[in-house]
Formats: structure tokens, sequence, C-alpha cells
């Protein structure tokens, strides 16, 4: 015993690359263990471990901040024994995954209160979900991701079924739960054909296999590749793999929507970023025209899908998924040839994430508070008839996170767009710039479908309105910080394309 003691050699923990993940963990135990110790269940308890939360969504951002301008000065860096790689892309996507969180934070505590569904155990699914993304954005390793995937979508699948007095909640945890089920599955057989073919899940590892070897037969291989293209797909909602999402945003409690469209978003994105490009970067004309063909196949579902939907969240779910066209062009743009072009379709892809978090958070934050009472009409289109009369600034802060993702210029959405065009055209990729600007074409009619709505005629003014329109300080706080982050970004976009363009580096 004492000789395999001596033999045994622990592996150094580097506590400055799990921090986000201790501390966000950490607060969502520390809010589970409060609700059990705690006997008597007073009013106190859950505004208490929102605070909480909230606060310790705060400390792992400041952590993520350290954690950046570390990365700037040291470079990437591998961490657990290989498991894990710090580099600025990783850092980057798990600061707008907590942006996104606390923003989802800071719109549950009025749902929830209005809805009378306050629960601490919401909070620390909402957190533990986080943690799984933090992961998934560092991951270096297949089983590292597979881990992170099942550790962020068994709480959402809790979550989106959160309200029981629904069905229609029950209903999209239970499809987002059979659908995930399977993708998951998809995933890890192509893990594991991927192991079969280069020895190793290290995505590091399997790239420099493949650098310093030439397979003979690579079928195995590419079978492993498509595979977990198609698990990554179902997280990023790209079409064909997309059918989840529209019944799952509708019937999920609007936080919940908001925080799985914009952070579940980025944490697949950035497995499929890893993935790829860490893994297999010299197989890159081969999965090249399959992210391609995803794109124009999901720009295209996404955008003429929501022009049928009544419903609004439903229209917004299949513009999420358009919006992940959008990105997809990106990622096929940065498989160019030329370290250059590479680099610019990485900022594209990146900067894209960011400004569509805040765009969807906002708009979904509009549409939590107008929401009607009843659960089966509570987000038609009808219920937004006037919505400029009976409360203007909803009206036009809908409006306008709307034409953000319309691309109108001064906005975020129309910097955002632009990179990606312009990424794309350094690629010479103009398929996919002429599929991109007929998507936003077909788009803009959706949003100034709704805007029309809003800002309707007086012919309109017996229409069923909005039921709800008061502001509470947390959703004035999330109103307020999308918005001038859109602006900011449209207006003043040098620091931002800054960022992106330092965080491009895996």
């Amino acid at each position: 015993m004492s000789f395999l003691a001596a033999d045994v050699v622990a592996p150094r923990v580097d506590w400055l690359a799990i921090a986000p993940v201790v501390v966000l963990g950490g607060v969502g135990i520390a809010i589970v263990l409060m609700r059990s110790i705690v006997r008597r269940r007073g009013a106190w308890l859950f505004p208490a471990s929102l605070a909480l939360a909230v606060a310790g969504t705060v400390a792992t951002g400041i952590v993520i901040v350290v954690q950046w301008y570390k990365v700037e000065d040291d470079g990437p860096r591998s961490a657990m024994a290989g498991m894990l790689r710090l580099d600025p892309l990783g850092v980057f996507l798990g600061g707008v995954v907590i942006i996104a969180t606390l923003l989802a934070l800071l719109l549950s505590g009025d749902y929830l209160r209005r809805e009378g569904l306050e629960a601490p155990e919401y909070l620390a699914l909402l957190l533990l979900s986080a943690v799984g993304m933090l992961v998934m954005t560092t991951a270096d390793d297949l089983i590292v991701v597979f881990v992170a995937l099942e550790v962020l979508s068994i709480p959402l699948y809790v979550l989106a079924a959160f309200d029981r007095r629904r069905l229609a909640s029950q209903e999209a945890g239970i499809k987002y739960f059979v659908l995930g089920a399977f993708s998951s599955a998809v995933f890890l057989y192509g893990a594991a054909l991927v192991y079969g073919a280069t020895g190793t899940t290290s995505l590091s590892g399997i790239g420099a296999f493949l650098a310093q070897n030439t397979l003979l037969e690579d079928g195995v291989l590419l079978a492993g590749i498509a595979l977990l293209l198609v698990g990554i797909g179902f997280k990023i909602a790209a079409a064909p793999f997309h059918m989840w999402t529209p019944d799952v945003y509708q019937g999920a409690p609007t936080p919940v929507t908001a925080f799985m469209s914009s952070a579940t978003k980025v944490a697949g994105f950035a497995a499929l970023l890893r993935v790829f490009y860490l893994a297999f970067p010299l197989f890159r004309d081969t999965w090249r025209p399959a992210i391609a063909g995803l794109a124009i196949i999901t720009l295209a579902v996404g955008s003429i899908a929501a022009i049928v939907q009544t419903d609004v969240k439903r229209m917004l779910a299949y513009s999420s998924i358009a919006h992940a066209g959008y990105v997809l062009i990106a990622v096929a743009a940065a498989a160019g040839d030329g370290r250059e072009v590479t680099e610019r379709g990485l900022q594209a892809a990146l900067l894209y994430l960011l400004v569509y978090a805040f765009m969807t958070i906002g708009a979904f934050a509009v549409v939590m508070v107008v929401a009607r009472p009843s659960h089966d009409s509570r987000h038609s289109l009808d219920s937004y008839r006037m919505l400029a009369t009976r409360s203007p600034v909803l009206a036009g802060l809908l409006a306008f996170f709307l034409l953000a993702q319309a691309g109108t210029p001064l906005t975020g959405g129309f910097i955002a767009k632009l990179e990606v065009f312009s990424a794309a055209t350094d690629a010479g990729a103009y398929y996919l710039v002429i599929a991109g600007v007929l998507a936003a074409v077909v788009a803009a009619f959706i949003y100034l479908r709704i805007v029309v709505t809003m800002f309707g005629s007086e012919d309109d003014a017996d229409a069923p309105g909005p039921a709800h329109t008061r502001l509470d300080l947390p959703v004035v706080l999330v109103l307020g910080i999308t918005t001038v982050a859109i602006l900011a970004i449209g207006i003043a976009p040098a620091w931002f394309l800054d960022l992106a363009r330092d965080a491009a580096i895996l």
C-alpha cells in the first residue's frame, strides 16, 4: 500500500480555471441546503435565496474578468490534467453565459411572484445549469463536453416543466427531456467512434494525432464527426434538429425561455467551436460544407416558419432558430483558408452571440411583462394590439429589440450581421451571404408584423390588450442593461469588436 501511495501523483488543481464553476456551483448547493435545513419557511426565504443567487453570479463574473486578464497575459493553457483549456474564447463565452444568467435571475423574481411559483429550488436549478454551460465553454475533452451537456440539460428539463399547473409547461419539459436524451445519446456515440478512430477523447490530443498520422480508412472518424455535429446541432437549435424549440420555448416559463435562448445557445456554439477547431482542423474541407448547409437550412426554416405563427413566443422561437443560422455562417466562414479569415469568422461568431443574448433577453422581458393571465392565450399576437396606446414604453422597447434583431442600423444587431456577412465575404462564401440577406428580409417582415400590431389603428381599440404592464425594479434594470448594451454596440462598436477579436483565440 505504501509503495502504491508513493507512486501515485495527484494532478495539480488549477483553482483559477475552475473558480467560476466552484463559486456558482457552491451558491447553487448553498441554496438547496438552505431550502432543506430551514424548517420554518417564511416569506423571507425566496428573496434571500434570490439575493444569494444574484450575489454569487456577480462574484462569478468578477472571477471571469480576472481569468480574462490572466489568459491575455499568459496565453491559453491546459488545466485539470488536460480536461479543461483556459483560453480567451472560453473565457469570453463564459462571460456571456454569466451575463445571461444574471439577467434571467433578475427576470425570474418578478415572474415567480406574479405566478405564485416562488421556490428557491428554481434558482438552484438555474445556477447549476449555468455551471454546466461554464464547463462546456472550457472543455478540452469529449467526455467533459458530454458531462457538461448533461449537467446543463437536466436542470433545464425541470425548469421547462416548472409551472406544473399548466399543461403546456409539462409538455415542454417532457418533449425537451425525450429529444434531449436522444441527442445526448447521438453525441456520445459520435464520441465513441472518434475515440475508436484516434485512441483518445482529448480534443487537443485528437488534433495532434490527426496531424501526425494519416488514416487509410477514415469512415469511422467521419461518422463520428457527423454524429457529434448532430448532437451539438440539437443544443444550438439548428434545423433540422430544431423540432423541440417552438414547443419548449412556448410552454416554458418566460424567464427560462430567455435563459435557454441565450445561454444555452452560447454553450452549444462553444462546444461546436471547440470540438471542430481543436480536434478536426485538418478536416475543415469535410465538415465546412456540412455546417454551411446547416446554416442555409436553419435560416430558411427559422425565417419562413415564423411567418405563420400567431403566438409571439413561438415567433421568437423560430427567430432564435434563424439567428443560429447566422452564427453558423460565421463558423463556416472561420473555416476558410488563411489565419486572417479564420480570426474574422470567429470574431463575428463571438460578437453575434454577445449581441443576440442582449436582444433576445430584452425581447422576452417585455413579453413576460405583457403576458395575459390566461394560460391559453397569454402570448397571443392579439394581446399586443394597441399596446402603444396602453403602454408606450413597453411597445417602444419591444419594437426596439425586434428591429435590432432585424439588423436595423445604429443597433448591435446591424453590427453583428455586418460582421457575419463580412467574414463570409472574406472567405469567398458568397452563397451564404445571399442566403443570410434573404433570410433577413423575411425576418424583417415578421418583426414588423408585431410592431404594426402594437401600433395598430383605432379600429383595433376594442381588441384584447395586455393585462399586466407594471414594471418592477429588477425588470427595469434588465430592460435598461439590454437597451444600453445594444445601442452601445450599434453606435460605438470599436471596443466590442476589439474584445471579440482578442477572444478569437483557441
